[in-house]
This record gives structure tokens, C-alpha cells and sequence, in this order.
């Protein structure tokens, strides 16, 4: 614990025209030491702010002189300093949403789980220099952990871990800068962040430097691939489970959102989420409660989501494949992580990191790259990215000669899906295992038969579906033994770890082979 002995006790004004619970929360709120100031309506409140400087506001949405959202506009057009939380009534998820996008720091549902109000109130305080409870709290000792990485305030740079998450955003692009300073603005509070980028982009970098460099950086990341789950055990992945509620269910199971608390749980591929189990995961994030499967009893959980896709979530819900509501609570924030197609400039520095990183997974020296290679790779289509280019260059290197990088692209157009994909799909298939052939190409004009799959629009992500569900049901058959489900597959351990790495698939129980 910090020894500073000046350092104040934090300045709360509480806004209610409640009586009974205004007097609530100011006997909460002094029980935790912070001095706390109250009001009854915009007028007063702007008052007392006008009057002197808060840490934190607390306000209800609904005042009798007009709304909680007409003080944290005035607080924003003034540039002051005061984080903001509001209160709104069970279900109002949309002025919950309003409130985020319009700065709040956080919000609250009431009625107001005291113990939420005092932990959502710690975290808004927190950051603030001189500014801290006079004693130390329940609530202050549970957030402790989620916020010491960044005690430095912004203009005087993060923590190392958040510097290295963002330097791992490769580019100084306009387009890669502006999304870095999106992201430091945009970490700091609990609004959910939707990431937006195609295949290949590095959408979860984006999630791990918002953590980073957030106040939740001491807690847990937790990275969830939608897409790659059963849809049978969604529900106790996500929610977990208890003894006996399943068959298999030998003991009470954490899942995601548990795993996750005090930290920020990443929704990967959130568009592939069926749609029984959105309304779930609407239900938790409104709430901040969750049932585990098998239970009669909520749990509180405290987690900040960002999710991602590549899908345009907004004509998915034209279509009737994704929530309109659960679309609105996710997009508060979007983050549009531009292809690399738009960012050309940042190809000498994604190639320099990339290559440093494969001469240290190797532990070999990486041939030279000449400007005869970034030429080739500048006129090279990438429609898949950085992964496309990153495939681009293990496999220039593993076939280099000589102390300088060879890349025939010409070579990697005709052969490279077969080189780095398609030993799954050339080989036997093992048992039962279906393969879904890859359609041809189709001369200019003609058209698929009534019985063909389509030619995809995007040949990369759908070779990486293809090739994901296959590793899954090898992993499946193995119970989830990865040397096993290798040997089935032709592949070395290695090999398999790579692919799972780079597909994003789910392996329970850590490491164990």
C-alpha cells in the first residue's frame, strides 16, 4: 500500500432527487471515506460544480429539471475533469448506451447492487492524482489489482506492458496512428469497443492494447473465438457450470465471464454467435450478472467486453442474423482497424517485425530482406493481410538459400495455399472426416450449378473455416490431445500448435498434450 500521507480523500457529488436514496448513497459513500457533496437536480448540481472541483459525479438519467446526460455534456463542453457515472432504470438499455457514447464513465442499473456502486465508483476515482479513499475499502482493495500497471497519467506516457501492446500495432501510417490514439483515448473507460477490421488484420492486438493500457491492465485477458465453440456449450462456456448440470460435469466450472473478472473479456468473431445464445450474452452485459449452467443463482460478475468481427454487423442485422439491441450495446465505441491494402507505408516495418519474430520462434538467423523482395510484396494483392504476408514470409524463408530472403510470388500465387493450407485438404481424410472441396475457378460469365457452393468472396477466410473445423474435430476425436490429433492429421506437434495458434482455436486444459 501507498504511504503517501497527503493524499486527500476523494470529492464524490452524488446527483438524486430521491430523497431516501440520495441519503443511501451518501451514507455508502462516506462509510468508504470519500467526502461527498449532493443534489437534488441539474441547477443545484451544476452548482456545487461551478462551486468547486469532484473526482466523480453520480448522476440519475431522470432529474426534474431535464437529464443526467445535460450535465456530462456541460462537464465535456467545459473541459473539466470529473468522471461521470450514471444511474438508469432496469431496462433502459439505449439510454445506457446514449450515456457511454455521450462520456460517461460508467452506469449503473437500478435498483443499484451497493456493492457495484462501491466498486464502480473506486474505479472512477482511482486514477485521479491525489485523490484516493482516506482508508482502505473492501471495494478499493478488490480493484486494486486492475489498476496499478498505469499510475502515470497520459501525457506522461504508459506503463511499459501498454507501451509494448501498442508497439506491437506495427505502422506509423496516418491510418494506424489514428487508430493508436483512438485506442488510448478510448481504454480508460468501460464502454464496450467494437473492433472492426477484415481476416487477418490483427483486430485482437487492437483488444489486447485497449487492455493494456486501460485501468484493468493488472487483471485478466480473456480471448474467446465465437466461432470455434460448440454451439451446445456455449452457455456454460460462457456463463460456466455446476456439478452435475451436464452430463460430464464432475465439479463446479468457472467460464468466461468469471475468468475474466476485474479484466476484460475479448468476444472474437462476435458475428457468428447464433442467435439464442445473443440474448444471453445481452442479458449478462445489461445486467453484469450471470447464471452458470445448472444454478438458480446470479453471479456479479465485473468484466469490460470488446468484441470484434469481420462481418458488417449492421446489414447482419438487416438480415435478421444478429440482435439490433445486442449490436447497439456492443458498438458504443468502434475501432476500424484498416486493411493493409490502405496502409502500404507500414509494409517495411510490418515486414522488420515480422521476420524478427520468426528468426526468435526458429532460433535462426532470418535472411536478409532486399528491396527487390518489398517491391514484390508492394505489388502483391495481401487480400488476407498481415497474416497473408506473415504466411508470405515463413515460407520465403523456409526456402531461401543464402544469406538473402527469396520470394517468388508468382510461385506463392500458384502453390502457396497448397504449401501453407492445403496439406489438410490434399491428404486422405481420416476416418469419417468430410472435406468441403474448394470450388474452382469459373471462367468469366458462367455460373455454378444448382448443387456447387458458390465461389467464395473471400478465398482466404473461407480456406481458414474450412481448415479450422477440420483441427477442431481431429482435436474433438483426440480428446483434445494435440500430439494425437497431429499424427492423425500428417503433422508435426509443432505444426498443429501453429495452426491453432493462427486459427484461433479454443484447446481446454492449457498445455497438456
Amino acid at each position: 500500500m501507498s504511504s503517501s500521507p497527503a493524499s486527500p480523500p476523494a470529492q464524490i457529488l452524488v446527483v438524486d432527487d430521491e430523497p431516501d436514496l440520495r441519503t443511501l448513497y451518501e451514507l455508502t459513500l462516506l462509510r468508504e471515506g470519500y467526502q461527498v457533496e449532493a443534489a437534488s437536480s441539474v441547477e443545484e448540481a451544476w452548482q456545487h460544480l461551478q462551486a468547486s472541483r469532484f473526482d466523480a459525479v453520480i448522476t440519475d438519467m431522470r432529474l426534474p429539471d431535464g437529464l443526467g446526460l445535460e450535465l456530462l455534456q456541460r462537464i465535456a463542453r467545459h473541459q473539466r475533469s470529473e468522471r461521470c457515472v450514471v444511474m438508469t432504470a432496469y431496462g433502459s438499455a439505449e439510454n445506457a448506451v446514449e450515456a457511454l457514447k455521450a462520456g460517461a464513465f460508467d452506469y449503473l442499473t437500478k435498483p443499484v447492487d451497493l456493492k457495484q456502486f462501491r466498486s464502480v465508483v473506486a474505479s472512477a476515482v482511482q486514477e485521479r492524482p491525489g485523490a484516493a479513499p482516506a482508508r482502505p475499502t473492501a471495494a478499493t482493495r478488490e480493484s486494486e489489482p486492475a489498476t496499478r500497471a498505469e499510475e502515470a497519467p497520459a501525457d506522461a506516457g504508459f506503463a511499459p506492458a501498454a507501451r509494448a501492446a501498442l508497439a506491437r500495432l506495427v505502422g506509423e501510417s496516418d491510418t494506424m496512428r489514428a487508430v493508436k490514439a483512438r485506442i488510448v483515448r478510448v481504454a480508460r473507460g468501460m464502454a464496450p469497443v467494437l473492433v472492426h477490421g477484415e481476416s487477418g488484420t490483427g483486430k485482437e492486438l487492437v483488444a489486447r492494447a485497449l487492455h493494456a493500457c486501460s485501468q484493468r491492465a493488472g487483471g485478466p485477458f480473456v480471448a474467446v473465438n465465437c466461432s470455434a465453440i460448440p454451439e451446445a456449450l456455449l452457455e456454460a462456456e460462457f456463463f460456466g457450470a455446476r456439478k452435475g448440470s451436464y452430463t460430464g460435469a464432475m465439479q463446479d466450472r468457472d467460464g468466461y465471464f468469471q475468468a475474466a473478472r476485474g479484466g476484460t473479456l475479448f468476444l472474437d468473431e462476435i458475428g457468428d454467435l447464433p442467435l439464442a445464445m445473443q440474448s444471453k450474452l445481452l442479458r449478462a452485459i445489461q445486467e453484469r450478472c450471470v447464471r452458470p449452467l445448472g444454478s438458480t443463482q446470479e453471479e456479479p460478475v465485473d468484466v469490460r467486453i470488446v468484441s470484434a468481427t469481420h462481418k458488417d454487423l449492421q446489414a447482419e442485422v438487416q438480415a435478421g442474423r444478429f440482435r439490433q439491441d445486442l449490436f447497439y450495446r456492443l458498438n458504443v465505441i468502434e475501432v476500424r482497424l484498416p486493411p493493409l491494402r490502405e496502409r502500404r507505408e507500414d509494409l517495411a516495418a510490418l515486414c522488420t517485425a515480422l521476420l524478427a519474430r520468426i528468426a526468435e520462434e526458429s532460433g535462426q538467423p532470418v535472411p536478409r530482406m532486399t528491396m527487390q523482395v518489398l517491391l514484390k510484396l508492394e505489388s502483391h494483392p495481401l487480400r488476407g493481410n498481415v497474416r497473408e504476408l506473415e504466411n508470405l514470409l515463413h515460407r520465403a524463408v523456409a526456402l531461401s538459400e543464402g544469406d538473402t530472403l527469396q520470394l517468388d510470388v508468382e510461385a506463392a500465387d500458384a502453390d502457396g495455399l497448397q504449401d501453407l493450407a492445403m496439406p489438410l485438404f490434399a491428404m486422405p481424410a481420416p476416418g469419417d472426416v468430410t472435406v468441403v472441396p474448394v470450388p474452382t475457378t469459373i471462367s468469366a460469365g458462367s455460373s455454378a450449378s444448382a448443387g456447387e457452393p458458390p465461389v467464395p468472396a473471400d478465398l482466404q477466410q473461407y480456406l481458414d473455416d474450412q481448415e479450422r473445423g477440420i483441427v477442431e474435430r481431429a482435436l474433438r476425436e483426440a480428446n483434445y490431445n494435440r500430439t494425437a490429433a497431429a499424427a492423425r492429421l500428417g503433422l508435426s506437434l509443432r505444426q498443429i500448435r501453429y495452426r491453432i495458434a493462427r486459427l484461433g482455436i479454443a484447446v481446454p486444459n492449457g498445455d497438456d498434450d
